[in-house]
C-alpha cells in the first residue's frame, strides 16, 4: 500500500472513535497490551510524561515539548485529533512522522492488524511508540485520547502526570458526575510517581487527593503552588483560557526540574515564546485573517467555548459571526445557552460522519435565539460570512475540531490555488 492506501485502511478498515464515535471505543487495554508485547514495549526506549484533562491537555503538551526543545532535549510529542494532516499526531522535535514509517509501518502489521482487530487510536499509538524508538527521543509527551485509565496510551510509566482539570465532556464513557469522569482520568496516576492538578474543583480534589495517597504519588496543585511565573514569558498561545494553562505548564516544569531535568529559565521563556514555531500546534486562538478579525478554535464543550465566547465579546466588534458546528452526540442545547443572540450564526456541518446535521442544529439553536441560515460544509459557510461582514466585525470559526479542521484545509487548498 503507498501513503494514500495505508491512511485509507486505518481510517476505514478499523473504527476510528473521532469519525464514528461510540461504535469505536473499546473499555479495556488488551489489544493495546498485545501490540505492545508484539513490538516489543518501545516506549521503555524512553522517559514520558503523560497528561490527562478535559480542557488543556493539547496546550499544555505543546507548550512542555516545545520547552523541552529549547533545552536541548530530543523530543516526541503524541497528540490527537489532527486537523489536516494525520502526521501531525506523531512528532519529534516539531517535525511530523515521515510518511515512509508510516507506510512501512502499516504494511509490515497488516496481518497482525487483521488478527488483532485494533481500533485506529490502539494502532495509532503502537505507531508513535515504535517512531519515538526509532527516533531515540530522550523524552516524550503522551497526550491521553479520552479519559485516562482505560485510554491506549496507560500503558506507559511516565516521570510525571499532569491532568489540566475536569469538565462534562464523553459523558457515555466516562461518567455523568464530575468525581465519576476525575476518577477515570486519575488512572494514570502511577504509584510514586508525582502528578500535577491544573485546576482545584471542589467536586474533584478529593478523588485526586486519595487516589494520589493511595499510590504514595506526590500531588500538587498547579492553582495552589506559590510558583512565580516569570514577567518575561510571552505566551505564544494568546487565548485567555491559557493563563490557567501556562499555571499547569510552570508547576510541571519545576517538578520536572525537581526530578532530574535540566531547564533554565531562558527555555521556558523560548519554549512557551515559539510553542507555535516549534510544534506545528495549530487552532487555539488563532488568527487568520484582519479585515475583517477572524479566529478559529477548538474549544468544543462547556466549559471551553464558556473562555472563548467571553473573550469575543471583549474584543468589542461590531458584529459577531459564528461559522458552527457540532458532532452528533454533543448536548448542544447545554452549550447553546452561552452563545450571544444578536450575533449573526452559519450553521454547517464538518466532513466526517459523526457530524451534526446542518438543518438539525439551525432548528435545535433556533428556541434559543439564535438566527441564521444552514450551509451544508464549512468553507460555504465561511464564504457566506465573509461576504456579510464588514471591517468592524469578527468571525469566528469553531464549536468542533472538525469544523476547525475543515476550515483550515480549505484555507491552505486556497492559498495553494493563488500561487
Amino acid at each position: 500500500m503507498n501513503y494514500d492506501e495505508v491512511l485509507e485502511f486505518m481510517f476505514n478498515s478499523l473504527p476510528m472513535y473521532q469519525r464514528i464515535g461510540k461504535a469505536a471505543y473499546k473499555a479495556d487495554l488488551i489489544t493495546t497490551e498485545k501490540l505492545d508485547e508484539h513490538f516489543r514495549h518501545p516506549h521503555r526506549s524512553f522517559k514520558t510524561i503523560h497528561v490527562a484533562g478535559t480542557n488543556g491537555k493539547g496546550s499544555v503538551s505543546h507548550s512542555i515539548a516545545s520547552v523541552f526543545q529549547e533545552a536541548g532535549y530530543k523530543t516526541g510529542l503524541y497528540t490527537s485529533p489532527h486537523l489536516i494532516d494525520y502526521r501531525e499526531r506523531i512528532r519529534v522535535n516539531g517535525e511530523m512522522i515521515t510518511k515512509e514509517f508510516v507506510i512501512d509501518f502499516i504494511n509490515e502489521s497488516t496481518e497482525l492488524f487483521k488478527e488483532l482487530e485494533p481500533s485506529f487510536f490502539e494502532m495509532s499509538v503502537a505507531l508513535a511508540f515504535e517512531y519515538f524508538k526509532f527516533c531515540k527521543v530522550d523524552v516524550a509527551i503522551i497526550e491521553v485520547g479520552m479519559g485516562g485509565r482505560l485510554d491506549s496510551t496507560n500503558i506507559i510509566t511516565p516521570e510525571l502526570s499532569i491532568i489540566t482539570n475536569i469538565g462534562f465532556d464523553h459523558t457515555q464513557f466516562l461518567g455523568n458526575s464530575l468525581d465519576k469522569i476525575a476518577i477515570e482520568k486519575a488512572g494514570i496516576i502511577k504509584r510514586s510517581i508525582p502528578v500535577i492538578i491544573g485546576e482545584t474543583q471542589a467536586e474533584t480534589s478529593n478523588a485526586f487527593i486519595n487516589i494520589a495517597k493511595e499510590k504514595k504519588s506526590k500531588i500538587i496543585f498547579a492553582d495552589q503552588n506559590k510558583n512565580k511565573i516569570n514577567n518575561k514569558i510571552e505566551f505564544g498561545l494568546t487565548g485567555s483560557y491559557q493563563k490557567k494553562n501556562l499555571q499547569t505548564i510552570i508547576s510541571a516544569i519545576e517538578t520536572l526540574n525537581e526530578i532530574g531535568f535540566t531547564i533554565t529559565n531562558d527555555n521556558i521563556i523560548k519554549g512557551l515564546k515559539n510553542v507555535i514555531l516549534n510544534t506545528g500546534f495549530r487552532g487555539r486562538w488563532e488568527i487568520t485573517g484582519h479585515n475583517p478579525l477572524t479566529i478559529c478554535d477548538t474549544g468544543h464543550n462547556k466549559e471551553g467555548l464558556t473562555y472563548t465566547i467571553k473573550q469575543l465579546k471583549e474584543l468589542n466588534k461590531i458584529k459577531i459571526r459564528f461559522v458552527l458546528g457540532f458532532v452528533n452526540d454533543k448536548n448542544v442545547e447545554d452549550v447553546f445557552t452561552l452563545f450571544p443572540k444578536d450575533a449573526e450564526y452559519y450553521f454547517t456541518k464538518a466532513s466526517v460522519p459523526r457530524a451534526m446535521d446542518e438543518n438539525l442544529l439551525k432548528e435545535t439553536a433556533e428556541p434559543f435565539n439564535l438566527k441564521g441560515n444552514s450551509y451544508p460544509n464549512v468553507m460555504s459557510a465561511y464564504q457566506q460570512a465573509l461576504a456579510d461582514s464588514s471591517a468592524g466585525d469578527v468571525i469566528f470559526i469553531g464549536g468542533s475540531t472538525f469544523v476547525v479542521a475543515d476550515y483550515l484545509e480549505g484555507m491552505e487548498k486556497q492559498l495553494t490555488q493563488n500561487i
